[in-house]
């Protein structure tokens, strides 16, 4: 069992994901937290995560500091996200190896899986077909970062766990026209055209793909139960285990804003993946489940939107 005074480094500490993930920490009792926003800290840069962990010393690691973005953001800039990813990987999960940490969580995401896996994808499914092209560069990051925890664990006996969360959104989140995804998109999109009384929103796509959608504070408790329940060397899927299509989740915001405008998709644009609805079987055998409904977390994130504005 973790110590309450256990020093805790969250990479991606002032992210959406990596936020909550401290909030329910202190809520839980965990007060010594570090960690240093990207100006700071470079993550990507070998050195400078090699003098934090000596520094620091942490005894415990969650890696939730990624470079994301929507689907034109993983469209246009596939090298950025491969690499970026790599180097962040790499550096703070050696060095967790180096400095002896007692205990590692690794984010992954969904788009791990392939392509045209069958539907709700099961963890045995990675790697057994061909990945969705338009976040190709992403996926491999986040694969890679995962195999790294597995065969560190099997040759230097650590104890590094990753998880593959679902699409999340929530408070906190990302809502750069050019980098966010689809709750923040869409969100952003159905609150200006309101604001400028425009006749229809424009969505990218046929409406038809399916997403599986997170609340990031049930990210963060089931990350944080994880973290002092389990230990093992396969990794766990974390969702809600039901999804609905793009077309079903822009009505549903159009709804909650109050546009009262036509919405319109542009099938000359990309879907991304068909589906991405994980199993989420094992971590239910685990005792974890989600909370929050689509309808409430989208209601409490375009809340945290206007106060931001």
């Amino acid at each position: 069992m973790m110590d309450k005074q256990s020093k805790i480094f969250i990479a991606g500490r002032n992210g959406m994901v990596g936020s909550s993930i401290e909030k329910t920490l202190r809520n839980q009792g965990y007060n010594n937290i570090v960690g240093l926003g990207s100006k700071a800290l470079d993550l990507r840069e070998q050195a400078a995560v090699r003098n934090y962990y000596e520094q620091e010393k942490p005894e415990y690691v969650i890696l939730a500091a990624a470079k994301v973005g929507g689907i034109r953001a993983n469209i246009e800039r596939p090298a950025e996200f491969l690499y970026d990813n790599l180097m962040i990987q790499n550096n703070i999960i050696h060095n967790a190896y180096k400095y002896g940490v007692k205990k590692l969580l690794f984010l992954g995401s969904s788009c791990i899986y392939p392509r045209l896996a069958p539907q709700p994808m099961k963890e045995e499914y990675l790697l057994d077909g061909k990945l969705e092209e338009t976040n190709e560069g992403y996926a491999i990051a986040k694969i890679a970062g995962l195999k790294m925890c597995e065969h560190y664990n099997r040759q230097y006996s650590t104890n590094f766990v990753s998880v593959m969360p679902c699409n999340i959104y929530g408070i906190g989140d990302n809502f750069d026209p050019n980098d966010s995804h689809v709750v923040a998109a869409l969100i952003r999109k159905f609150h200006e055209s309101k604001k400028g009384n425009k006749p229809y929103v424009e969505i990218w796509g046929t409406g038809n793909a399916r997403r599986e959608l997170l609340f990031n504070e049930d990210l963060a408790d089931a990350c944080v139960y994880l973290f002092e329940n389990f230990t093992g060397n396969e990794f766990l899927n974390i969702g809600t285990g039901e999804d609905v299509s793009i077309k079903e989740l822009a009505y549903l915001i159009k709804d909650i804003i109050g546009f009262r405008g036509e919405v319109r998709f542009d099938s000359s644009k990309p879907d991304g993946m068909p589906q991405k609805l994980l199993n989420v079987e094992k971590i239910h055998k685990f005792g974890w489940k989600h909370k929050t409904s689509l309808e409430y977390g989208i209601r409490r994130t375009y809340e945290w939107f206007l106060k931001g504005l």
